[in-house]
């Protein structure tokens, strides 16, 4: 097979989340070790650090790298799911995987691949551990694809385990509670392993706290020790300072990330840094500083409030669940505009009343669907969105929508395009 013919293979082929959702989950790790086995258990042969959590782990599993790079460690980068290219998925100091390794694991894999037949993931993230130990990677940032006790990312025995917040999201896999979410996120945390979990709620941390005392392991609340300080938004990045249990730690630290809820991802990143020196690496206050004002440039990440024109203003975002459409809302609100027309498609396997009732009434809404067999059909959330007051049109792809949406936006206004990654994915 040519690249192409492979991506075909692995999308079509395999049992694929994205595609068909929670029929492609498998309920153990026993695919994924297999296949590492037959690899060599590659993933033992680099350092890594584990990342998961309902919203940021993306960014910051980004961020991590960046500084990763910057002080001077070659650095692999393992996320999903990808916007673009396939390639996303797997990249070395920002740089994705060539397209003749993907083809040439999957052709050398294939055998193996028929006999455990695993899923679309679980062979992404055995080709990824593959290419980190081929290319010798000092450090790899691996963060995970759904939940974490039973996630293929799950087989890995890191630096660090690192856990951004916990709020409601595939509900009907991870548990319909806030602590049996909690539960499947703690999964990552491992027997003298640090663990560091970002946000400290009262409905979760006794989760977290058990957790870590079961296995035997300490424990650190970032947002307990790290406070941010004068945050504000300066050309187009978020500028902030940071304190340490009281004590200035940076001064106006510029990020090219300029959505505010970055402001909670921060003080787990801060606390990864610190106790990744702890274990004899060696990263700067200058590496952050260096690394976070071009996050983007240093590993390719799209989608996080990411603005794509001016004229009209066109913003997208991938937040996807309440808390994450809450923080998008709140940037909304904070980006001057006049009226707001608010492109959206979703998901069918999730429940989104909470986030409809969420959404600005007086928005102008342009109804779509992404193109895949999970997207919410358009006639369904257009329906939905009325009776929570939501008005607009229907169109058959996500870009028909943009393009009226630009057509219908004044030179004051504000478009906005999201409700699923999967949208943001079409209009990049």
């Amino acid at each position: 097979m040519n690249y192409s013919e492979t991506l075909d293979f692995l999308y079509s082929k395999l049992p694929m989340f994205t595609r068909i959702g929670e029929a492609a989950l498998k309920k153990d790790l026993a695919n994924t070790l297999a296949l590492c086995e037959s690899l060599g258990n590659p993933q033992d042969t680099f350092k890594s650090i584990h990342v998961a959590g309902t919203n940021g782990k993306g960014s910051t599993s980004h961020m991590l790298a960046a500084i990763l790079q910057k002080a001077g460690y070659k650095t692999g980068l393992y996320t999903s799911p990808h916007l673009k290219d396939f390639r996303e998925r797997i990249r070395i100091n920002g740089k994705m995987a060539p397209k003749a390794f993907v083809t040439a694991f999957v052709k050398q894999q294939m055998k193996v691949i028929e006999r455990v037949q695993p899923s679309f993931f679980e062979v992404t993230v055995a080709m990824a551990f593959s290419y980190f130990a081929i290319e010798e990677v000092d450090v790899a940032v691996i963060e995970v694809g759904l939940g974490g006790r039973l996630d293929s990312t799950n087989i890995i025995q890191p630096e660090l385990s690192l856990i951004t917040n916990i709020s409601l999201d595939h509900i009907n896999i991870l548990g319909d509670t806030l602590p049996k979410i909690a539960f499947e996120k703690a999964g990552i945390i491992k027997a003298g392993v640090p663990a560091i979990v970002g946000e400290e709620a009262p409905e979760t941390s006794a989760v977290f706290i058990d957790k870590a005392d079961e296995v035997g392991t300490t424990l650190q609340f970032a947002s307990r020790e790290y406070q941010i300080a004068d945050l504000r938004s300066e050309d187009n990045q978020l500028v902030f300072s940071v304190e340490k249990d009281g004590e200035l730690q940076y001064k106006d630290l510029a990020l090219d990330l300029n959505g505010s809820y970055q402001q909670y991802n921060i003080p787990a990143v801060l606390a990864a840094v610190d106790q990744l020196n702890a274990r004899g690496f060696t990263i700067e206050p200058a590496h952050v500083y260096d690394a976070l004002c071009q996050v983007k440039k240093l590993t390719g990440l799209q989608g996080r409030w990411q603005t794509l024109s001016y004229t009209p203003h066109v913003i997208c975002d991938t937040g996807h669940n309440v808390a994450g459409i809450t923080e998008v809302l709140k940037n909304i609100q904070a980006t001057p505009h006049e009226q707001l027309h608010f492109v959206i498609g979703m998901v069918k396997d999730k429940d989104i009343s909470k986030i409809l009732d969420l959404l600005p009434k007086e928005a102008t809404y342009y109804f779509s669907q992404p193109n895949l067999e999970r997207a919410l059909p358009v006639a369904s959330l257009k329906e939905q969105a009325q009776e929570h007051g939501l008005h607009g049109a229907a169109f058959e792809t996500v870009n028909a929508a943009l393009a009226a949406a630009k057509r219908q936006a004044g030179a004051n206004d504000l478009v906005f395009v999201g409700g699923s990654t999967f949208v943001v994915a079409e209009v990049l």
